[in-house]
């Protein structure tokens, strides 16, 4: 249930009805200074798309009928995804929206999540704000080696976050990032660079969190 907790509900978005017309829909956008909100249908529980200020700028500009209903430039339709979906269907379907629409299981519209819901999330894996530094390891993505790293970091600090990059099946190496917690000594950090190095994995970058410096980068020394 990750997606339901970062959908923000149709109770408290700014939506047209379907029967709205062009003309009344741009005076909704205006006065919310959205760029795009859903439509609905009239008891507001179906989701009928997008409609966005934009393309009735264009339609206006153009001497276009500003009568003619919201769904004229009815956008993004099939643009949704449930409260259970698998969060990875987020990524395939988002893209370059500003939301996407969220329905129940019963295909009703429950809300939407927000681009910058999705970045805000991803941003708190990586902890930065109780993290010291963010160490970019190189693998083959051999079986257990995910396991092995994680192993050679808990025996000198414990792990703040991991993200996996370069997951695809014809990938050969496999980046993995791992967030040390904040109060991670120098002399620390270099010994699990050591010992993970010493196993075969490669530190291709370091970024310290505190200073936004990067120590290391395609294998330059970082001391």
């Amino acid at each position: 249930m990750l997606i339901k907790s970062l959908v923000q509900k149709k109770d408290y978005l700014t939506t047209v009805s379907e029967t709205a017309t062009l003309e009344e829909a741009l005076k909704i956008l205006e006065d919310s200074g959205f760029r795009c909100v859903p439509i609905l249908d009239p008891t507001g529980k179906i989701f009928r798309g997008n409609i966005y200020k934009m393309h009735i700028y264009r339609h206006k500009s153009q001497g276009g009928d500003m009568t003619l209903p919201v769904t004229y430039l009815l956008k993004n339709a099939t643009k949704t995804i449930h409260v259970n979906s698998p969060f990875f269907q987020v990524f395939f379907n988002i893209k370059d929206l500003p939301y996407i629409a969220v329905l129940e299981e019963d295909n009703q519209f429950y809300g939407i999540l927000t681009h910058a819901k999705l970045l805000d999330m991803l941003s708190e894996a990586w902890n930065i704000k109780v993290g010291s530094y963010v160490l970019t390891t190189v693998s083959g993505g051999d079986q257990g080696d995910l396991t092995k790293m994680s192993k050679i970091i808990s025996k000198y600090a414990s792990i703040a976050g991991c993200i996996t990059l370069d997951a695809n099946r014809d990938e050969f190496v496999r980046r993995t990032l791992f967030t040390l917690p904040a109060g991670v000594s120098k002399t620390t950090l270099e010994n699990i660079i050591d010992k993970l190095e010493k196993k075969g994995f490669v530190v291709s970058e370091i970024e310290d969190l505190q200073t936004g410096k990067t120590l290391r980068e395609d294998n330059k020394n970082y001391r």
